[in-house]
C-alpha cells in the first residue's frame, strides 16, 4: 500500500521538475559562450595576439558553425533531438576547457574551431527539441527559452570578468565550469526524455531534417532575400559586439581583464529584457516596425560608444545596442518558419554566413583603422538592418 501511495506522488514531482529542463538547456548554452566571450580579452593579452591574428582566430568557430549544420542534421536524423542535445553539448564543454589549455595561437585556433561544430549542433538541436515541444503542447514559449540563452550568457561573460578580476586563469576557470555543467546538461537531458517519452517525437522532424540539410547552401530568394539579409546582418552585428566588444574597452579605454567584460553583459542585459516583452509587444505593433526602429536605437547606441569619454558611458551605448537587436533573430526566423523547412534552411545559411565573415572584417578594420572604426562599422550595420527591416514584406 505504500508502494501504490507514493508512485503518484513521485510523478506529480517530476512533472514540477520536468518544465524546467528545456530553459535549463539554453541557459546553459548561453553560460558556455558567455564565459568564452568573456574571457576573450584575457586571452588575447595572455598569448599576444594582435588584432588581425585575432579576427582569424573567430573567424574559425564561424566554419566550424557553418560545418555544423549538416553535422546536426544527421545527428537529428539517427539519434533524435535529446541525444543531439546531450552529444553536442558535452563536446562543447570539452573544447571549452581546450580553448583554456591552448597555449599559443595555432592550438587556440583549432580548440576554436572544435567549439564551433558542437556549438552549431547543439543551437539546432536544442531548438528542434522546443519546436516539437511547442506542436506537442500548442504553447509558444521560443522567444522565452531564446532569452534564458541570454540570461545565460550574461552570467558566464560576468563570471568571467570575475574570474578575470581575481587572476584565475582561463584554463582553471572553465575546467571548474565544466564539471558541473555536464551534471546539469545529463540530468536536463534525462528530464527532457522522461517528458517527451522517447525520442519518437523528436526524431518525427527527422526527414524534414534531411531535406534541410540537402538546401542549407541554398540562398534565399524572392521575398525571402529580405530576411536572409536581415540575419546575415544580425549575425554579423550580434557576433562582432560579443567577440569585440570587451576588446574595444581594453584597447580603447585601457580597462582591466575583470572590466572588460563588461560591455557584453551590459548588451546581454539589455537584450534580455527586450525578448522576455518580445511576443507581448509583437501583438501590438507587429515585428516589421519593432526590428526596424531597434536596429536605429542599436544604430545610435554603438555611434554613442563610439564618441563615448568613459569605459561606463560605452558601456550604455552597448546595452542600447542590445536591446535594438533583441528581437531580430526570433521575429526574422518566426517569419521564415512559417514558409517552410526550405525557406528556414535558406536564410539559416545567410546566418551562418554572417557569422562567418563578422570576425574577419571587424579584425581588419581594428587593424588598419583602429577599435573605434571597427565598432562604428557595426553600428552602420545596425543602420543597414533598420533599413532592411522597413522593407521586408514577409516580417509581420
Amino acid at each position: 500500500m505504500q508502494l501504490i501511495a507514493t508512485a503518484p506522488s513521485q510523478r506529480l514531482s517530476w512533472q514540477r521538475v520536468q518544465p524546467a529542463a528545456l530553459p535549463v538547456v539554453f541557459v546553459l548554452f548561453g553560460l558556455i559562450m558567455g564565459s568564452w566571450a568573456g574571457r576573450i580579452p584575457g586571452i588575447q593579452a595572455d598569448l599576444h595576439i594582435p588584432h588581425s591574428a585575432l579576427s582569424m582566430v573567430l573567424l574559425c568557430g564561424g566554419v566550424g558553425a557553418v560545418i555544423s549544420y549538416p553535422v546536426s542534421s544527421w545527428m537529428m536524423a539517427r539519434l533524435g533531438g535529446r541525444k543531439t542535445v546531450l552529444i553536442a553539448g558535452l563536446a562543447l564543454l570539452a573544447a571549452l576547457v581546450g580553448i583554456g589549455w591552448a597555449t599559443e595561437i595555432s592550438l587556440l585556433m583549432t580548440a576554436v574551431f572544435l567549439m564551433g561544430i558542437p556549438a552549431g549542433c547543439l543551437n539546432v538541436g536544442m531548438n528542434a527539441v522546443a519546436t516539437s515541444l511547442e506542436k506537442k503542447t500548442g504553447k509558444s514559449t521560443m522567444a522565452r527559452l531564446h532569452a534564458g540563452c541570454c540570461a545565460g550568457g550574461l552570467a558566464g561573460a560576468t563570471l568571467g570578468g570575475f574570474m578575470a578580476s581575481k587572476s584565475i586563469a582561463p584554463a582553471s576557470h572553465f575546467l571548474l565550469l565544466a564539471a558541473p555543467l555536464a551534471v546539469l546538461l545529463w540530468l536536463a537531458c534525462h528530464l527532457l526524455k522522461a517528458e517527451s517519452g522517447d525520442d519518437g517525437s523528436l526524431k518525427a522532424d527527422a526527414p524534414a531534417a534531411g531535406n534541410a540539410a540537402k538546401t542549407i547552401f541554398a540562398m534565399p530568394r524572392g521575398p525571402l532575400t529580405m530576411l536572409g539579409a536581415l540575419v546575415f546582418l544580425g549575425a554579423m552585428s550580434e557576433g562582432s559586439i560579443a567577440d569585440w566588444s570587451g576588446v574595444f574597452l581594453k584597447d580603447h579605454f585601457g580597462v582591466t581583464d575583470g572590466v572588460a567584460p563588461l560591455a557584453y553583459s551590459a548588451f546581454l542585459v539589455t537584450m534580455l529584457l527586450a525578448r522576455l516583452a518580445g511576443d507581448h509587444l509583437k501583438r501590438r505593433h507587429g515585428a516589421r516596425p519593432l526590428v526596424s526602429g531597434g536596429a536605429t536605437l542599436a544604430a545610435a547606441g554603438l555611434l554613442f560608444s563610439v564618441l563615448a569619454d568613459s569605459p561606463y558611458l560605452a558601456m550604455a551605448g552597448f546595452g542600447a545596442a542590445g536591446f535594438g537587436l533583441a528581437l531580430v533573430f526570433p521575429f526574422v526566423f518566426s517569419a521564415a518558419g512559417k514558409q517552410g523547412p526550405v525557406a528556414l534552411a535558406g536564410v539559416a545559411t545567410m546566418a551562418y554566413s554572417g557569422s562567418l565573415m563578422g570576425p574577419p572584417v571587424i579584425g581588419a578594420l581594428a587593424h588598419g583603422f583602429g577599435m573605434q572604426a571597427a565598432i562604428g562599422f557595426i553600428g552602420v550595420l545596425a543602420a543597414l538592418i533598420a533599413i532592411v527591416a522597413a522593407r521586408a514584406g514577409l516580417l509581420r
